[in-house]
């Protein structure tokens, strides 16, 4: 009976769709007002109903009106993961949740994927068994690929009964063990990230989401009860890397600013290592389907880095910045006294004083795994003869920890008495700083056998502000490393 309310809605509202777009102008309001009419609405049982009233459907931003699927067509699951179980447990709303490993006494945290990136369908177990080695909590990896294959519009739909399926496990949850909200977390990525802030608005009380690059298309710009944003829970974190405008470059993410903290690693477009996509809009469909070619790299870049922010902390520190482009040119280097939050799982430690942040927050990264970088400027003062030589400057970085591959720190006229300075984001960290190694070169036959070296070296360390100076008393010859050791 309902498969058959359902089809007649359809048919009739078509046959409405389509007269109205042959009829004048002047008979537009009439039909808007007969289309009301033909909205249609499902029910639930404990999950609610869902319309495709605006803001749902018919809006500019979400044109095509759809109902979301029943729950069984979804088909989620809920997968535990423990300390104590090295293999999921599938855990549902009945008595069968007293025989698993869920404990009252820890933080659980949920994990939603969205867009399904070829070969990687499972990466919120991976996720779970990484994090379960830094912290014991209940980690949940949700899965509802049914739901997700389809259709994108299709697909942002059935993300709002998802949202409500996650937010009735939180209150079977919180009711079974007698917990409270503010134990849970909800990550989300792509379309994910918006069924948590669904779930959110329906979890008062709850303690944090994490979007992992929200999807634009149907959700940007959009009411807030949508859309992921700050209302949803106490604290929202959000990481995008696959901003670029859908309508020209295809970039799935949102650009729009939508938490208490937004972070935008290498401007929050392109990320190092992935390709920009080519194509029309209107091939999203596809696009989402799998069926035509494209490159999820910088779209499923947030989740990569958020995994490794569970082990490598300090490697995702962010800086804050009105645009990339003036952190590219360096102006937003170091932290000043507590403001660079670190991008990922250790967010949330960072103080928000006025509730929402203002400012967008932005780092570098590397091109392939390890992604997590730490910053350093370099102020070198270099010495040598007087006359000017072409040539490069090479400085390298250690510390009691590792040492730092070697940059290019200058390219050009050798000129002594001269401060060369750069901003290094180097690929690991090195600790406390022990040494600075200069090296020069220009490969060219020079009888007069020139030697330079670096009379003074200002290291300067981005997440903390920590300054330490480095003094040489030598000149080398090319190709010949100099030790500078702290003044």
């Amino acid at each position: 009976m309902i498969l058959f309310t359902l089809f007649h809605f359809y048919t009739i509202r078509h046959r409405h769709e389509t007269l109205c777009s042959q009829m004048s102008h002047m008979w537009s309001l009439l039909c808007f007002l007969i289309g009301i009419s033909y909205a249609a609405e499902v029910c639930f049982n404990e999950l609610g109903c869902f319309s495709d009233l605006p803001p749902w459907g018919g809006t500019e931003q979400r044109p095509v009106s759809v109902l979301p699927w029943q729950p069984d067509a979804i088909g989620t699951r809920f997968l535990l993961f423990t300390q104590k179980n090295r293999y999921y447990q599938e855990i549902k709303t009945d008595e069968t949740i007293h025989a698993s490993n869920y404990g009252k006494t820890r933080k659980t945290r949920f994990i939603i994927p969205g867009y399904l990136k070829a070969d990687d369908e499972d990466w919120p177990q991976e996720m779970c068994k990484v994090m379960l080695k830094v912290e014991n909590v209940n980690c949940i990896a949700v899965e509802w690929k049914k739901g997700v294959k389809t259709q994108y519009a299709q697909a942002a739909n059935n993300a709002r009964v998802l949202g409500a399926q996650v937010a009735f496990m939180i209150q079977f949850l919180k009711v079974n063990f007698t917990q409270t909200s503010d134990k849970f977390h909800i990550i989300g990525h792509s379309v994910g990230a918006h069924a948590a802030g669904d779930a959110g608005s329906r979890t008062p009380g709850l303690a944090r989401i994490t979007g992992l690059d929200p999807t634009e298309p149907y959700f940007q710009d959009t009411d807030v009860s949508v859309r992921l944003d700050t209302s949803d829970a106490a604290f929202v974190d959000v990481i995008h890397t696959d901003g670029s405008p859908f309508k020209s470059k295809l970039g799935l993410g949102m650009s729009q600013s939508v938490g208490h903290v937004d972070f935008y690693p290498n401007g929050g477009e392109l990320m190092p290592g992935c390709s920009a996509n080519k194509g029309l809009p209107s091939s999203l469909d596809a696009i989402w389907e799998g069926t035509k070619r494209f490159d999820a790299c910088n779209h499923a870049r947030a989740y990569e880095y958020y995994s490794e922010s569970l082990r490598k902390r300090q490697g995702f520190v962010a800086y804050p910045c009105p645009n990339k482009d003036s952190f590219a040119a360096g102006k937003c280097f170091p932290c000043g006294d507590d403001t660079c939050p670190q991008m990922g799982y250790y967010a949330d430690r960072f103080n928000v004083t006025n509730g929402i942040s203002e400012t967008k927050y932005f780092l570098n990264t590397g091109s392939s795994e390890p992604f997590g970088r730490y910053s350093y400027k370099v102020k070198l003062t270099l010495d040598g003869p007087s006359w000017p030589n072409p040539g490069f400057l090479y400085v390298a970085l250690a510390g009691d920890n590792k040492s730092t591959n070697e940059y290019k720190l200058h390219s050009g006229t050798l000129k002594p008495g001269r401060t060369y300075e750069m901003l290094i984001d180097a690929e690991v960290d090195i600790g406390e700083a022990t040494e600075v190694r200069f090296r020069w070169n220009n490969h060219i036959l020079n009888p007069l056998r020139p030697k330079y070296g670096a009379s003074k070296v200002e290291l300067q360390r981005g997440r903390d502000n920590q300054i330490v100076f480095f003094c040489g008393i030598e000149r080398v010859a090319e190709d010949t490393i100099q030790h500078v050791l702290p003044c």
